[in-house]
């Protein structure tokens, strides 16, 4: 029997190791779980993993509430997502505080000016890493390439293409399953002597119960929403920040990487509360501080509300935006995790899901391929215009204010990221470190 106390050390190390996105946060949890307590199987992780990737929200996040919860039901996902988010949330409220109030000085903007380059790797080395997991066959590729060029070309909201694909990798499944089965467990195929070490026996899905959690759960996190927009009015900071997070919440399929091209185009292009380059370096923030990237969109509610504060202190209104984006963005994972788990658990080997999964995966590519070019044409250069020719969207860079140092910074960043093989931290450190000198010496 593992104690709770054992459980909630572990989660503990997991969170204070919770760097490098979803790939090095669930690396960490297999290690610490799978391999060296050996609480769960590899059958077992693999299966919460599947499934957590096909719900919205962050799946590393998920995956640590799961595995709580499959050590010590509801109080261990409680402690277990819990702690996973909290040391990003400080660690990012105190650099919002800091990036608002003295983003003028040359130090914090010579700061972010080495990280963008080094962010810029990273989201095309994932671009790569789900390429290679889920484009395994022509059809694959080419959900990839037409979610590319729907949300790239012609803006289609990611939340339509998510759809989309899933519908096709549905559909697709009950024609060919084969082609779509790129992703997943087949519950048939695991192996008995693996399977007997796995002592856990989750709780059977229980209709009763199920409505009873979701009850509770729907109502934590939309109490704070009706009462903000009741209150406030719907054009009221808070209360836009609150119905847009709690959007964002359900529709974010696929992992962080995926939905923040969806939500920098409507914090900048829409709400105006960001820049462009302030999304990047919020995506900095997310990536060099413990906890699920998705943590960005505290970066992003702090910045709308220090904006557009009204009578109340900037910072204060930043602070508390925080916390409300934090609270209407995680309260849905648990809320997924809580009442779904049982039926997941009964479901193991479902062909239909994991065809749905695995069309979904793919569309993920084009859209993280779309990141990259949105990012990357933003932090070389200065002014971007965005047109309109024949139903199309075009991005056309100024080439007047292009910035050698930021496409010198990101050449740099890619030969240690893909060249020399430098994790995560070290790209950063090592952009940081440049970017600052050169900061320093040409400005």
């Amino acid at each position: 029997m593992i104690s709770f106390r054992e459980a909630f050390i572990v989660w503990l190390r997991v969170a204070l190791y919770s760097f490098g996105g979803p790939a090095g946060q669930i690396a960490v949890m297999h290690k610490i779980l799978v391999e060296e307590k050996r609480w769960i199987s590899e059958t077992r992780f693999l299966h919460a993993l599947n499934y957590c990737m096909l719900l919205p929200g962050p799946e590393a996040q998920q995956l640590a509430t799961y595995m709580g919860w499959l050590l010590h039901k509801t109080k261990g996902g409680l402690v277990a997502g819990g702690l996973f988010v909290l040391p990003g949330f400080i660690a990012i409220l105190t650099l919002s505080i800091l990036y608002a109030v003295f983003l003028e000085t040359a130090f914090v903007e010579a700061l972010f000016y080495g990280i963008k380059p080094a962010v810029l790797a990273i989201v095309i080395g994932a671009v790569i890493k789900i390429g290679q997991r889920t484009l395994k066959n022509r059809t694959m590729i080419a959900i990839a390439v037409l979610s590319f060029i729907a949300i790239f070309f012609f803006a289609v909201p990611f939340p339509a293409i998510v759809i989309s694909a899933g519908l096709i990798g549905f559909l697709g499944g009950l024609v060919r399953s084969g082609t779509f089965q790129v992703v997943g467990v087949d519950a048939a195929e695991v192996d008995p002597e693996e399977a007997s070490m796995d002592h856990l026996q989750p709780a059977a899905p229980h209709a009763g119960r199920a409505a009873r959690t979701a009850f509770c759960w729907l109502l934590l996190w939309l109490t704070p929403v009706v009462v903000l927009v009741l209150t406030l009015g719907r054009d009221h900071i808070f209360a836009r920040e609150a119905v847009f997070f709690s959007k964002v919440a359900v529709v974010t399929f696929g992992g962080a990487y995926a939905v923040l091209a969806y939500i920098a185009q409507q914090a900048v292009e829409t709400y105006g509360w960001l820049q462009p380059g302030e999304m990047l370096d919020g995506l900095g923030m997310a990536e060099t501080t413990p906890g699920p990237l998705i943590m960005v969109v505290q970066f992003v509610g702090f910045m709308g509300a220090f904006r557009f504060s009204g009578a109340m202190d900037p910072v204060t209104a930043g602070v508390l935006a925080s916390v409300l984006v934090t609270w209407v963005t995680f309260i849905p994972c648990f809320l997924f995790i809580f009442v779904g788990a049982p039926y997941v658990e009964s479901l193991r080997g479902n062909r239909h899901l994991t065809a749905a999964l695995s069309g979904i995966t793919a569309a993920v590519v084009g859209v993280i391929l779309n990141l990259g070019i949105w990012f990357g044409l933003n932090a070389w250069f200065g002014t971007i215009e965005d047109l309109r020719w024949a139903g199309m969207r075009v991005m056309m860079p100024v080439w007047s204010s292009l910035d050698p140092g930021a496409l010198g910074l990101s050449v740099f960043a890619f030969v240690l990221y893909f060249g020399w093989k430098l994790n995560m931290l070290k790209t950063i450190g090592l952009c940081v470190t440049v970017g600052m000198l050169y900061a320093y010496l040409v400005g």
